[in-house]
């Protein structure tokens, strides 16, 4: 997997939308100083929309820039076949089987994958799916996803890491705070919504998360 997770865009429209930001923008401009991956989350969204908002991100983002479609499988699929530069999805528990998702998407896409204790971290690494990494959280309490497991701590979120068979990514209430020891607990990256979505300049907050990340190496 070719994907550097280290400073991991999580989108929330809603978020944006409420700190006076168009979506895509934002996404362009955190691209460009210092985010490294980007996921398109819109929980909310039909499926027509979803897929526009994909495309035009696909569109605006560095080349270096991996984007992931959240959970809609479809949705990568048809940005996919409309010659968008997407390089997998990210799933969680409750969406489809990874190894479904796998004959769906072919043998080059990244898969993503949700996880919140050691079995599913095993499971995970064990999946002929070939799980590309996991997202391991809730790292802190977070109100950008409805239905988040309970809060690990930076010290729960270690143990799992070392636990993982699987390249990951804490997410979960995750701030510039936290990228130190999320880096030396041996994590892949720091996946990140609001810090990112909420801030008043989200050019200069992602400057400071891939800081506070390059400072833990």
């Amino acid at each position: 997997m070719n994907v550097d997770l280290s400073v991991y865009l999580v989108t929330d429209a809603r978020l944006a939308a409420a700190a006076g930001h168009d979506l895509v923008e934002l996404v362009e401009a955190a691209a460009r100083n210092g985010v490294t991956a980007v996921q398109v989350r819109e929980k909310d969204a039909p499926a027509r929309a979803f897929l526009e908002t994909v495309l035009r991100t696909a569109e605006a983002l560095p080349s270096e820039v991996a984007l992931l479609v959240n959970d809609r499988v479809d949705v990568f699929l048809a940005a996919r076949d409309a010659g968008a530069r997407v390089a997998g999805v990210h799933v969680g528990q409750s969406d489809l089987p990874v190894t479904a998702v796998r004959r769906l998407v072919g043998p080059d896409a990244v898969i993503g994958l949700s996880v919140s204790t050691p079995e599913q971290l095993r499971l995970a690494a064990a999946s002929p799916a070939r799980v590309g990494y996991v997202g391991i959280g809730a790292v802190h309490a977070t109100a950008t996803k409805k239905d988040a497991p309970e809060p690990l701590g930076l010290a729960r979120f270690a143990s799992l890491v070392a636990e993982s068979g699987l390249p990951a990514v804490g997410i979960g209430g995750v701030t510039s705070a936290d990228l130190p020891a999320m880096r030396s607990a041996g994590a892949a990256g720091a996946a990140i919504v609001s810090a990112i979505c909420s801030a008043p300049d989200p050019a200069s907050a992602a400057r400071e998360l891939r800081a506070a990340w390059s400072a833990a190496s």
